[in-house]
């Protein structure tokens, strides 16, 4: 007897995607404001017992939360998609992967130990051949990879930009002086006192996006901001007040954004993800996560950056840094070809010039 995971989708959904400016986040979208109370949709997972006639074929690990699960959901898709015997009933064993992460939800993540504590658990797995494939959202993974692993795929980016959320206003503009924003992003959190400098943030706003909509509904915050891209695949954008551009909050390195991930030495699953890899998603990737790793970023660091294909083919990277209380916030651009070395150059260059431009100390750590 094998388990295997079923996701309800039904149980992810509770109204269609608004119209409410999904356009590329490279341009600028007139947002109308919606009003209403926030719908925390309560995922249902079940767990069944199956009989198999066969080992699975390809073994997915992921983290256990809706969202995760939607994306190694995703993920199954695509490897159907591109190799129709898959689709044959336990040919791809979704494996559902506790971590550190998700165990510890009283601290903030850099008292914990950081970034690496949503996928540590599965890159284990992954290592040990308990499963054959990792699926992670990108702005999880360290700039660094295990050994014996590699990430060669990304899937198609969804939108970068930030959703904010609130039950009594539209934007972060229209919320009164003192209100209350929950994030436990300090991107967000510099971002958004560095332009509402009278607004309070509250830290440590953690969980997955059911739990952070619950806390919202209960009154423990006036609003909150998560990525929109969550929101698309969970289907629950009908929560969302409004959609910040880029130019008023710069996303996350790699927010968006999927990576699949398996042994260096496994050409067989190697040649299972190649069919899904999203070749313009993993080159922006690329140029994102060269400039983190260039300002040596971790999750004390306020740190953004965004690369995209201009209109004109070209390359557009954007990326910053700020201090905690968002007193100071330091910007950078670049444009260039749209080729792996060029890309890697930008972002390398661009977390140069600010860490010459923030100077010693100045993320006081």
């Amino acid at each position: 007897m094998e388990k295997f995971v079923t996701l309800n989708a039904s149980n992810l959904s509770s109204g269609s995607l608004l119209p409410i400016g999904f356009s590329s986040p490279c341009r600028k979208s007139a947002v109308s404001v919606q009003r209403r109370r926030v719908h925390v949709i309560r995922a249902s997972i079940a767990v069944e017992q199956q009989a198999q006639t066969k080992v699975a074929v390809i073994r997915v690990g992921t983290r256990g939360s809706p969202l995760a699960l939607a994306q190694a959901y995703e993920t199954r898709a695509k490897l159907i998609a591109s190799y129709p015997d898959l689709a044959e009933e336990g040919a791809i064993e979704i494996v559902i992967i506790k971590t550190t992460g998700d165990k510890i939800l009283s601290q903030p993540l850099a008292d914990i130990g950081g970034k690496g504590l949503f996928t540590k658990e599965i890159d284990e797995a992954l290592i040990n051949g308990d499963i054959d494939i990792a699926v992670h959202s990108m702005k999880d993974v360290p700039t660094y990879l295990p050994e014996k692993t590699i990430l060669p795929c990304n899937l198609p980016r969804e939108d970068v930009r930030d959703a904010f959320i609130s039950l009594t206003a539209g934007s972060l503009a229209e919320l009164p002086s003192g209100s209350t924003i929950g994030t436990a992003s300090l991107r967000r959190k510099s971002q958004i006192l560095h332009r509402y400098p009278s607004l309070n943030v509250l830290e440590n706003f953690r969980g997955n996006v059911q739990t952070r909509l619950k806390k919202l509904n209960e009154g423990v915050v006036q609003a909150t901001l998560l990525a929109l891209a969550g929101l698309k695949r969970l289907n629950m954008t009908e929560n969302v007040s409004s959609i910040l551009s880029i130019e008023d909050m710069l996303p996350a390195v790699a927010q968006g954004a999927i990576g699949i991930a398996c042994r260096n030495d496994d050409e067989t699953m190697a040649n299972y993800i190649a069919a899904l890899n999203h070749e313009e998603t993993r080159l922006a990737i690329v140029c994102e996560r060269a400039f983190l790793t260039t300002l040596d970023g971790s999750c004390r660091t306020p740190i953004a950056g965004y690369a995209c294909r201009g209109e004109d083919g070209d390359c557009i990277f954007k990326g910053l840094v700020a201090s905690p209380d968002g007193t100071r916030v330091i910007e950078t651009s670049r444009k260039g070809p749209y080729t792996s070395e060029d890309m890697i150059r930008m972002g390398e260059d661009a977390g140069q010039e600010l860490l010459s431009k923030a100077g010693p100390g100045f993320f006081g750590n």
